[in-house]
């Protein structure tokens, strides 16, 4: 079994998902359009260009996503995706990278239980934790 986050947008997911693609170093495999699908008839004419369904791959984990239409859109609340690392400094990189135009909620920090952890939502409207924990003594 796999457990893999999805991500609804208001019509942002190509941008995120082309942004986490190249700041998360993955590759996207799908980005499929409402437009020439079945699902066209069922979005108005200006939405059939956003994102039905996104799939990024980043090494062995999978991030999928696709925007919501303006009347099914609901802001993300409850969860954080959260990137688990063992270099610091990379994990300093990806965190003020998703931070840029975005919130951060607790800065990158040293913790009792983290080397790196920090809390932002992104330019997106997605929540983020990016954790980097110290080897076991």
């Amino acid at each position: 079994m796999e457990i893999i986050p999805y991500l609804v947008f208001s019509g942002q997911c190509e941008t995120a998902f082309r942004f986490y693609e190249q700041c998360l170093r993955g590759k996207i495999e799908a980005m499929l359009p409402h437009a020439g699908t079945p699902a066209e008839a069922h979005v108005p004419p200006e939405w059939r260009s956003k994102i039905m369904h996104a799939r990024l791959v980043v090494g062995d984990a999978v991030l999928m996503g696709s925007d919501a239409p303006p009347d099914r859109y609901q802001a993300p609340q409850g969860f954080s995706v959260t990137l688990q690392m063992k270099d610091p400094a990379e994990a300093d990189r990806i965190f003020h990278a998703l931070a840029e135009n975005g919130t951060v909620r607790m800065p990158i920090q040293q913790t009792f239980w983290a080397v790196r952890f920090g809390m932002l939502v992104d330019r997106f409207g997605i929540p983020w934790m990016v954790n980097c924990e110290q080897a076991p003594a």
